[in-house]
């Protein structure tokens, strides 16, 4: 449903898979909810690859949000499952697993010390010689040393997650407003969630950072790919993933980049494709159809912001006109995978429900310091 907003129980600001997944599940907790973005799903979900990575995606130091990612992967079977039933709409969900892989002996010394991090924190991971790798996939380069299999790493299609949530809000009677908001006091709702990527900085003078990345998608010849696991790589210490789906399409991934401009580069393509073609030279050979670049929510500790907040600046009220206010926001890498998790967690919160224990280490008041938006500085809403 699209119009103008009455006064509302709900009013999410942002339209990427988070704040749609907080707005459906709100409008299913009987919440009358609107949404306001001027265009949903061209954010950063847009350009995402949409990896369910649990397990490839827990890094050093990062336990906290290792089991955050889990608990969300583990919704991820459900979540599909009704949306797809509500929407009748296929959102690209598979369940091939992940593989992991390496080209060079450094390379492999590298992963290796991941892996046994990983394995420590009893996550599911089978390491498989160069000859076992080949045989699950065997378009993947001889030069390929040895790498390690994912079975719950599994992927969706981030392009037909977002048109299945813009069916369902309407299915559910939420309302969409096609516009930016500037300042949260001129929402007419009990409660404000603010899930608008980087752009939540302005809105509550939290320190989220743009964080670019770039990707590219390429056409196997035919519409048929030569692997159907994702491909997870390090290449001469380069890092690249390859997500295939079934229509002939295959993603190839990311920067990461500490800048908020969304220009393509030479190099960067020039990178990615070298890399991936490393690990699968049969790529080499489809066409490139697309290179995006878009930016991500960082934060100083890369973990998402969840919770109840008391915006300290918000644009030139320097208030939230006594609005309650959650926030959704910093999701970094993850926000694919986090999704459900997100959605459920915030959207219990909204309908007055007690905090979730797994809110507590993503509070958004863990950070003392808020972040004033420079004078002059270009609105990422505008």
């Amino acid at each position: 449903m699209t119009g103008s907003a009455a006064s509302a129980d709900v009013a999410v600001v942002g339209g990427g898979p988070i704040g749609m997944g907080i707005a459906w599940r709100c409008a299913q907790r009987g919440l009358r909810t609107v949404l306001f973005d001027p265009a949903p799903g061209s954010g950063a979900s847009s350009v995402a690859a949409g990896m369910l990575a649990p397990v490839a995606e827990s890094h050093f130091g990062e336990a906290e949000l290792t089991r955050l990612l889990v608990d969300s992967a583990a919704r991820w079977p459900a979540f599909a499952a009704e949306l797809t039933a509500v929407t009748g709409q296929d959102i690209g969900y598979r369940t091939d697993g992940t593989l992991v892989v390496t080209l060079t002996d450094d390379d492999r010394r590298e992963a290796e010390r991941l892996w046994a991090y990983q394995r420590s924190l009893e996550l599911p991971i089978t390491l498989l010689r160069a000859t076992a790798l080949r045989d699950r996939e065997p378009a993947l380069a001889p030069r390929v040393r040895g790498g390690a299999l994912m079975p719950d790493d599994h992927q969706v299609d981030p392009r037909r997650l977002v048109a299945a949530l813009d069916t369902a809000l309407n299915r559910a009677g939420v309302t969409v407003v096609p516009k930016p908001v500037t300042e949260l006091s001129t929402l007419d709702a009990e409660v404000v969630v603010v899930a608008a990527g980087y752009g939540s900085a302005a809105l509550t003078g939290l320190p989220v950072r743009p964080v670019k990345g770039q990707i590219l998608r390429l056409r196997a010849p035919a519409g048929s790919v030569g692997f159907k696991h994702v491909i997870r790589g390090y290449a001469d210490s380069r890092h690249v993933y390859l997500v295939s789906r079934a229509d002939g399409e295959v993603v190839v991934g990311a920067t990461v980049e500490e800048r908020g401009d969304t220009t393509v580069t030479a190099g960067a393509v020039l990178e990615l494709l070298r890399a991936a073609a490393d690990l699968l030279p049969e790529i080499a050979e489809y066409e490139l159809v697309e290179a995006r670049a878009a930016a991500r929510p960082g934060t100083p500790d890369n973990a998402p912001l969840l919770g109840w907040y008391q915006p300290r600046i918000v644009g030139t009220s320097g208030g939230a006109g006594g609005r309650r206010v959650l926030v959704a926001t910093g999701h970094h890498r993850h926000g694919i995978v986090l999704t459900p998790v997100t959605a459920d967690l915030i959207a219990g919160l909204a309908a007055g429900g007690a905090p979730d224990p797994a809110l507590a280490l993503f509070e958004p008041g863990r950070f003392t310091t808020a972040m004033t938006p420079t004078a002059g500085e270009e609105d990422p809403w505008s």
